[in-house]
């Protein structure tokens, strides 16, 4: 059991971030590391230089590596105790005082641990894995979702991931898109696909279900950032931070649907900004059947999107390599509703 003494008279209270933002690089060591977060407690006798204080402002002083958020859940959870007694948060504490620091793991030091995730793996070799993420998986961890992704099922079914930054994983889609994503099991495999992301020789191809009828074939070109107004939005339209976007896109049928004209297309991508093909599509008139966020008036699950085929250079052998992801169940019974012409 280690023991930290408080020596000499305490500095200005430390006001610290509510949240930590950590290289991917770093959450994955952090998170294959053991000594990460310490196993034995730590316990800090308060010494007669210590001004008496409010439990969570003492520690945060004690332990500034961790956030007075995090410091406060930890107390009222039960991981700190005063004179191995549970105490609340506005406990006054002083000179004399034992206090008792279980540490926690953090939610993004959890995100990076394997978890039995259900996905279907279309293709493998030694360089590459070609899934099929389903719809409502989210593909790699952030806010609100730290755990429960395609990187925590990759982990568990794939355990040297572990050593490759982002376990892996070249590009992503959204939650509720589903279709192909090739994952690298080597670092020299990684670099030469996101290469080939950044110099666009990279395949990717969508079917699309958008509101409207579009024209058989069309290019959207506008740059896409976040949305000043709507934080959870990208938009075309004085973006923060803009970045080139291109999407082709081609009418493959037409039809009906809870009357309403509906298109069901091909789209291709140059590029890959986040949500591209629905703030494309909705920025010419047709955004995707269920896609709320983007101006959809059909109330289905979830935008309508799947990326049914990706194309790619084999990092070993040179080959160019295609492959399919069938359409997920649910856009399967949509289109089976829909009346075509």
């Amino acid at each position: 059991m280690s023991k930290k003494t408080m020596e000499t008279k305490p500095q200005d209270e430390l006001e610290l971030e509510a949240e930590f933002e950590h290289d991917l690089e770093v959450e994955a060591q952090m998170a294959f590391n053991p000594g990460a977060v310490s196993a034995e407690p730590h316990v800090f006798r308060l010494d007669r230089y210590v001004q008496a204080d409010r439990l969570d402002k003492v520690v945060a002083k004690l332990m500034p590596q961790h956030s007075r958020g995090r410091l406060q859940t930890w107390i009222e959870e039960g991981f700190v105790s005063v004179q191995d007694k549970t105490a609340k948060i506005r406990l006054v504490v002083g000179p004399g005082d034992v206090i008792t620091v279980q540490e926690q793991a953090s939610e993004q030091s959890k995100a990076f641990l394997p978890e039995d995730i259900e996905f279907e793996v279309i293709a493998e070799s030694a360089a590459w894995i070609v899934v099929n993420k389903p719809v409502g998986l989210v593909t790699h961890p952030g806010a609100g979702n730290w755990s429960g992704t395609l990187l925590n099922g990759l982990l568990f079914r794939y355990p040297e991931l572990g050593l490759i930054p982002r376990a892996g994983i070249v590009h992503r889609l959204d939650k509720d898109t589903s279709g192909a994503l090739v994952i690298a099991r080597t670092l020299e495999a990684q670099t030469h696909l996101v290469r080939q992301l950044q110099d666009r020789s990279m395949s990717r191809r969508y079917r699309a279900l958008a509101s409207g009828v579009t024209q058989e074939q069309g290019t959207v070109d506008k740059p896409i950032g976040r949305d000043p107004r709507v934080p959870v939005r990208m938009s075309v339209e004085r973006p923060i931070a803009p970045k080139p976007a291109i999407t082709h896109y081609h009418l493959l049928q037409q039809g009906e649907f809870d009357e309403r004209m509906v298109s069901l297309l091909e789209c291709r991508l140059e590029t890959g900004r986040t949500h591209q093909i629905r703030v494309h599509m909705a920025s010419i008139g047709h955004p995707l059947l269920g896609d709320q966020l983007y101006g959809s008036q059909v109330r289905v699950e979830r935008q309508m999107l799947h990326a049914f085929q990706l194309g790619f250079i084999d990092p070993l052998s040179g080959d160019k390599l295609e492959f399919n992801a069938p359409i997920a169940e649910d856009m399967q019974d949509l289109m089976a509703q829909i009346t075509w012409f």
